[in-house]
């Protein structure tokens, strides 16, 4: 009975505007940052790591080089923080998690392109 009611709930809050995203995709996701009274969108680009947790509480993992500095940032996929996501490249990769991506620098760490038909 309770989880009827926590499906309701959680239906009525998931997003439909969510691509399909895969591990190894170069996204940019935009994302609402409030400061002060005024609110604006910034864009993070990079490459998705990972995918986690099922349904409305699912989050994506997105790293990107900054400055020659790893960068990394979780987001949770249906938060109204996200505005929207965008794929720009998609990657072959052999794995669901590319954590092994952290210890790689500069050459090591490119992905090969995903061919188009």
């Amino acid at each position: 009975m309770q989880n009827a009611i926590i499906e309701k709930v959680e239906r009525a809050h998931r997003k439909e505007s969510v691509p399909a995203l895969e591990p190894g995709d170069q996204i940019r996701v935009h994302v609402r940052i409030r400061e002060g009274e005024k609110e604006r969108i910034q864009v993070f680009e990079g490459i998705l790591l990972a995918r986690n947790n099922p349904g409305i509480r699912e989050t994506i993992t997105v790293r990107k080089i900054s400055f020659g500095q790893g960068v990394e940032r979780i987001f949770p996929l249906h938060s109204p923080i996200v505005s929207k996501i965008e794929v720009v490249k998609r990657h072959r990769v052999r794995r669901a998690k590319l954590y092994y991506l952290r210890k790689l620098k500069g050459k090591a760490a490119r992905l090969k392109e995903r061919r188009r038909h």
